[in-house]
């Protein structure tokens, strides 16, 4: 091995080292589109087969050490199922991630949740807001995620500016009952459910709500909440820029919120994402980023398809690691605008398929995942162990 090589293989393990991604407990369940549910036999339906899953794609991978947490998905009772979280923690060596509260699923949410005209109901979504949070120190969590689908649907039918006020006072509230190691991360998605206005829209909201609750929030970039034509990485780098960047529900999208695979549609452009978090933190920013996946596998086999958005997330992160800055900046200082789009173009063309199988044949992991998966049979297993669980639960009812 050259010294060029052996620097590159340097460069290639210390950015994986320094990689890792939550991935989400709804991920293995079974999921659908607004209009009905496509089962599947392998699919976890409770939160221990949930655990057992996330425990499979970690062993395989060894950088999803944590599981992202629905509060009424999966602690329906509150504090009250925090003991029993913790009991899968240690059986399965995965930890609890963020935690996400549920403003959208009551009845009462009909017309709101935090911004309901509703003093009453507006108080009852702060209190699950605060119980969220407790739950979350309880499980040593830092990151409370919310994403709100407050709205409304034709003009004239609500008042927007005191919905900002009521918002903002529901996240000053939150805002003050978070330990000092605790963050509050604001989402934003221009539409669905609401589809006249949406009272967070866009990451500008979700910045001035941010900084309004305090110096512990910062804004969630979910990768699908954006229009087709908008350019993500130019908002990564305005957050970036400005210290409000907190992290990330990585999917991708083909029209809207599609909730598909990471990488499955532009590649390109999560690749664009993490050449802008590599530059930034190059130029000597305090980052502190949260990489999370937020996807639904409707058609994929749900722990195929988390292994399968691991590893892409991992190579376009060593693509855009590997970049060669300096003499990218030379590039644009210059204006050589052919140069430095084909440097940028062709680290992204780079096949690290075999820097990452070495990678992790080096920290003792199986060097492709996937197939491993395919191979160890964990699928075909849990597929016959709970489609006759739920078969007997179905006869019994």
């Amino acid at each position: 091995m050259t010294n060029s090589e052996s620097a590159i293989f340097d460069q290639a393990f210390k950015a994986l080292d320094s990689f890792h991604i939550e991935i989400p407990s709804w991920g293995f369940a079974n999921t659908g589109t607004r209009f009905g549910k496509f089962l599947q036999t392998a699919a976890a339906s409770t939160i221990e087969e949930k655990f057992a899953d996330a425990a499979e794609v970690n062993r395989l991978t060894g950088v999803t050490p944590t599981l992202a947490l629905h509060v009424l998905w999966d602690l329906p009772n509150g504090l009250a199922d925090v003991p029993a979280v913790r009991d899968l923690e240690r059986r399965f060596g995965v930890r609890s991630g963020s935690i996400n509260p549920n403003l959208f699923q009551d009845q009462e949410y009909k017309y709101g949740s935090l911004c309901n005209p509703s003093a009453a109901i507006r108080q009852q979504a702060v209190a699950h807001m605060l119980d969220s949070i407790e739950i979350a120190k309880a499980l040593g969590a830092r990151d409370i995620s919310l994403w709100l689908a407050d709205g409304s649907n034709y003009p004239g039918t609500q008042s927007i500016r005191k919905r900002i006020g009521w918002l903002e006072e529901a996240l000053c509230t939150s805002h003050q009952h978070l330990a000092p190691n605790q963050r509050l991360l604001v989402e934003y998605k221009p539409f669905e459910p609401a589809f006249y206005h949406t009272d967070i829209a866009d990451w500008g909201m979700s910045v001035q709500l941010s900084r309004h609750a305090g110096p512990q929030a910062c804004v969630l970039v979910d990768t699908g909440h954006h229009y087709t034509t908008q350019n993500i990485e130019q908002i990564v780098a305005w957050l970036l820029h400005t210290g409000m960047l907190g992290g990330f529900h990585f999917n991708d999208r083909r029209y809207a919120d599609d909730d598909l695979t990471l990488g499955s549609i532009d590649p390109y452009q999560i690749f664009r994402i993490f050449h802008e978090i590599h530059s930034a933190a190059a130029d000597g920013l305090n980052l502190d980023v949260a990489y999370m996946i937020d996807q639904s596998h409707n058609l994929k086999g749900k722990i195929e398809a988390m292994v399968q958005t691991v590893v892409t997330a991992q190579e376009l992160y060593l693509k855009a690691a590997l970049i060669d800055r300096e003499k990218l900046a030379e590039y644009q200082q210059s204006c050589d605008l052919v140069a430095a789009e084909e440097l940028f173009r062709g680290a992204f063309w780079k096949d690290v398929r075999p820097l990452a199988a070495a990678w992790r044949e080096a920290r003792g992991l199986p060097a492709d995942p996937l197939a491993a998966l395919r191979e160890n049979g964990y699928v075909e297993r849990i597929a016959q162990e709970r489609g006759s669980r739920h078969a007997a639960v179905s006869s019994y009812a």
